[in-house]
């Protein structure tokens, strides 16, 4: 029907153009963007299920960066402990120098300090190679967790590759002993430590060695009272006064010092100059007559001046020995040599240990990287544009977009048939 009011197929052809153009507009957005889905219209459920992959590929992604800062700290841990080893074989050579016989003791002392410089070296590397403020070659106890996915780590332990680690603390190992009564304060002058009644006693001093007999020393001690403070500053006045031996050997040292016990309070402790294997401590005390007392808690009564007594075995601790490796003798050279194997056969192991987690951490870099592009492939299918089908779609309604303006056109002329008609 020819009808003015109404332009029916204007309006049929303007709805087919709007459809087509919608269409003609998405197929643009798609290939500009290079996804099907834009926007959670265009598919709801496939929008979920890519944003949830986008999640786990982002994960698996920084698992495998994860893993690579782990190999990056354990390559840092591993090239600490290549010095280490360098210098556990230098203390080895060190050592198998010093056996021998050819050499004096002043040429075993020069190789000893270079010896000693070895270990103190291994134990600065071990405390201060560190990765982001991490240490891992200062402590036998702990690991630390590389996380490489969601829930999955590797942990790694870390190792202890100090001189105690290694059991290569060195030095000169010395007798000492503690006298055990205690006091609260190594300044105080109102509690006795030691109380002399009666005549004068000498308290004497004697470390002897398998090889070498010390000096003993003596301290003559007047009727009264005297704090741990004055005994340690008698004892040393006459240690320090032994001076030097025939062969140049300097004798003077400090015999006595205070130490603070576990509890905060204080002792006296007596020990050997140097001795390398020493055996045996006499602490006796002489006097004509009366009784002398340790700090009020034990008293003990001299002899005939001529014997004297031994100290009872309450008033101070068994006699012990403190110190570590030396090359200073054959015999103590060749006993670093077994240490030092043991040494290097405890550090092969912990580098070894690196060795097979950088190994692993690589492993899982692999695998990581592989479900990460397994999971972006399927994140494609869901998302990523088919160009070559929006393509032909593109064109299709392009076609159909130009024939709806074409239409329109011829639409919106056909109410002029009808004013022909008017005119005639």
């Amino acid at each position: 029907m020819l009808a003015i009011k109404n332009n029916i197929m204007a309006g049929n052809a303007a709805r087919h153009l709007g459809t087509a153009y919608d269409s003609l507009a998405r197929s643009v957005e798609r290939l500009s963007s290079g996804l099907r889905i834009n926007s959670a219209k265009d598919d709801a459920a496939g929008l979920a299920v890519r944003e949830l992959i986008r999640a786990d590929v982002a994960v698996l992604q920084q698992g495998s960066r994860n893993a690579q800062d782990g190999i990056s700290m354990l390559q840092t841990m591993e090239g600490a402990m290549a010095v280490i080893d360098e210098n556990l074989i230098r203390m080895q050579e060190l050592a198998e120098q010093a056996a021998t016989g050819s050499y004096s003791a002043a040429q075993r002392t020069i190789m000893n300090a270079e010896f000693s410089e070895m270990a103190a070296e291994i134990e600065r590397i071990a405390g201060a190679t560190k990765f982001n403020e991490i240490s891992m070659l200062n402590s036998g106890t702990g690991s630390v967790s590389i996380h490489v996915g969601t829930t999955s780590t590797i942990d790694v332990d870390k190792v202890n590759m100090t001189k105690a680690g290694l059991d290569i603390n060195t030095g000169v190992e010395v007798e000492y002993a503690v006298f055990s009564p205690q006091m609260a304060d190594v300044a105080d002058t109102t509690t006795a430590f030691l109380t002399i009644g009666g005549e004068t006693v000498t308290l004497a001093i004697q470390f002897d060695s398998a090889t070498v007999t010390e000096d003993a020393i003596s301290v003559a001690l007047t009727a009264g009272t005297y704090t741990i403070a004055q005994v340690e500053a008698m004892i040393n006045a006459e240690s320090q006064a032994l001076g030097f031996a025939s062969d140049g050997t300097e004798k003077n040292y400090d015999m006595a010092s205070i130490i603070e016990n576990t509890d905060g309070t204080y002792s006296l402790k007596v020990a050997s100059r140097d001795e390398t294997d020493s055996v045996s401590l006499t602490v006796s005390s002489t006097g004509s007559t009366g009784d002398w007392t340790l700090d009020g808690t034990v008293t003990a009564t001299t002899n005939a001046v001529s014997t004297g007594v031994a100290i009872n075995a309450n008033n101070y601790a068994e006699d012990q020995e403190e110190g570590g490796l030396n090359i200073l003798t054959t015999t103590a050279a060749v006993t670093a040599m077994v240490t030092i194997t043991t040494a290097i056969s405890t550090k092969d192991t912990a580098r070894a240990s690196f060795g097979y987690k950088m190994n692993r951490l690589e492993s899982t870099i692999a695998i990581l990287d592989i479900q990460a592009e397994n999971l972006m492939t399927a994140e494609s299918r869901i998302s990523d544009v088919d160009v070559a089908t929006e393509m032909a779609a593109l064109t299709r309604t392009q076609v159909l977009a130009q024939a709806g303006i074409s239409m329109l056109v011829q639409a919106n002329a056909m109410p002029q048939m009808a004013l022909t008609l008017l005119r005639g």
